[in-house]
C-alpha cells in the first residue's frame, strides 16, 4: 500500500524545492493537499510522480486531460504572486487540485472547468473549501460574472491567451499560463496597467493541453 503522506512529503522534497520555489505558503499548501483524492483511483499509485497525472473526462470529444505535473504548476504560483486578499479564477480546473491548492493562498477561488464529468468532480472535491466555487462553462469565456480577478491561472498549455480572459483581470492583476502550439512552451506572466498590458516569459514547461484554447487560424484567402 502506498505511503501517500510520505510520497507527498517527498515530492516537496525533491520536485517543488529544487526548481526555485521559495514561497513557504505555496510549499505549505502542497504538503496538505492530498494529491491523490484529485486522480482515478487507478492512477493514485502515480500522483507524486514527476509528471501529467491522465483524468477521465466525460466528453471525450474535447480531447484527453491531465492534472499537471506540480513543478510546473507550483513555478507558475510562484510568478502569479497569489496574496492572502485575492480573488482568483482557475482556467481549466479538472477535478480540482489547483484550486485546492490556491484556495489556501487566496481569500476567493473561483474553478471554471469545460467538461461536465471533471467539473462535477471538482464540486466533489472541493465541498469542504469555503472558499471555492466551481463553474462549468467554456475556458475561453472566463467567467465575466465574477470579474475583476487579481489573478489568473491557466492550469495547463494554451496556444493563446483568449482576449476575453485578459479583459477580467483587474489593475495590476496577473494572468499565468503556459504558452505555445508545440509540446514544449513557455510560462507566461502577464500583467495589466491601467489599460496597457505586459507579458514576459519565465520559463520553459511541457504541459498538458486545455480544450478549446487554440490559436485562431487566418481565414484562407484565394
Amino acid at each position: 500500500m502506498t505511503d501517500f503522506i510520505a510520497a507527498r512529503l517527498n515530492m516537496v522534497e525533491s520536485q517543488v524545492r529544487p526548481n526555485g520555489i521559495t514561497d513557504r505558503r505555496i510549499i505549505a499548501a502542497i504538503e496538505q493537499v492530498p494529491r491523490e483524492s484529485f486522480v482515478p483511483e487507478s492512477r493514485r499509485a502515480i500522483a507524486y510522480m514527476d509528471e501529467d497525472v491522465p483524468l477521465d473526462p466525460s466528453d471525450k470529444a474535447q480531447g484527453p486531460r491531465a492534472l499537471i505535473e506540480v513543478m510546473a504548476f507550483a513555478r507558475m504560483l510562484q510568478h502569479a504572486m497569489v496574496k492572502p486578499g485575492d480573488k482568483v479564477l482557475v482556467v481549466g480546473a479538472g477535478s480540482g487540485y489547483g484550486a485546492a491548492v490556491i484556495a489556501q493562498l487566496a481569500a476567493r477561488v473561483v474553478a471554471l472547468e469545460c467538461d461536465p464529468g471533471l467539473a462535477g468532480q471538482a464540486r466533489r472535491n472541493l465541498a469542504g473549501v469555503a472558499n471555492a466555487t466551481v463553474v462549468e462553462g467554456a475556458l475561453s469565456a472566463g467567467v465575466p460574472g465574477e470579474q475583476p480577478f487579481d489573478v489568473i491561472v491557466a492550469e495547463g498549455r494554451v496556444e493563446e491567451v483568449p482576449p476575453a480572459l485578459l479583459a477580467q483581470l483587474s489593475d495590476e492583476g496577473r494572468l499565468v499560463a503556459v504558452v505555445g502550439e508545440s509540446e514544449m512552451a513557455q510560462a507566461c506572466i502577464y500583467t495589466r496597467s491601467g489599460s496597457t498590458m505586459a507579458v514576459r516569459q519565465v520559463f520553459d514547461a511541457s504541459v498538458a493541453a486545455l480544450p478549446g484554447l487554440r490559436k485562431k487560424k487566418p481565414a484562407f484567402v484565394f
